[in-house]
């Protein structure tokens, strides 16, 4: 079974970002994404109420980064690497399986500007070449056509559609799946 165990935390470098990991000083760029209308609105997901909130979760997530549960990265540009502007990484990850669900989020200022684009080039990398997973899934919103096109972009196929199989503030969604293998 895959097992997930990094000494130290993976930063990542690309040519214009430093991928690094969740500190507390994150926490109120992190919950002014997570309650942007915009960058929220095919993420679905509880949005924490208060910086606090954030806090704690950034410390919980931290901690699950620490056991090998999963693994995400602040997106940061190399010019300031202490301001987030997104955030990457694998959650989900199915040890058993060797693979990993793979989400992102960036804010809107760096929409269409390549970012995301760069930042899953090195993640998928690593998920691959580091953490010898088998495969990638990406979990999207159908309506979500932006994560649809860069997903396939990146050689991602579709593997499913489900019809109303999440339940979210009162009602059901459709989810539409898609996966990348590792050829290597």
């Amino acid at each position: 079974m895959l097992q997930l165990n990094f000494s130290t935390f993976p930063n990542l470098e690309t040519e214009r970002l430093i991928l690094r990991s969740h500190a507390i000083s994150d926490a109120e760029t992190l919950f002014a994404l997570r309650n942007n209308e915009d960058v929220m609105r095919f993420i679905h997901r509880e949005r924490q109420k208060t910086v606090k909130e954030i806090e704690d979760f950034i410390s919980s997530f931290n901690e699950g980064c620490k056991q090998g549960q999963q693994l995400a990265w602040v997106i940061a540009l190399k010019e300031n690497p202490k301001q987030m502007i997104g955030s990457i990484g694998y959650w989900r990850t199915n040890l058993a399986n060797y693979r990993a669900e793979i989400g992102y989020m960036l804010h809107p200022d760096y929409w269409r500007k390549g970012i995301i684009s760069e930042a899953l080039i090195k993640t998928i990398d690593f998920g691959f070449n580091e953490m010898k997973l088998h495969s990638i899934q990406a979990n999207i919103d159908p309506d979500n056509d932006a994560s649809r096109q860069i997903l396939i972009k990146h050689g991602f196929v579709k593997e499913a559609y489900f019809k109303e199989d999440f339940y979210f503030q009162g009602e059901f969604l459709d989810s539409e799946i898609y996966s990348l293998i590792n050829k290597a």
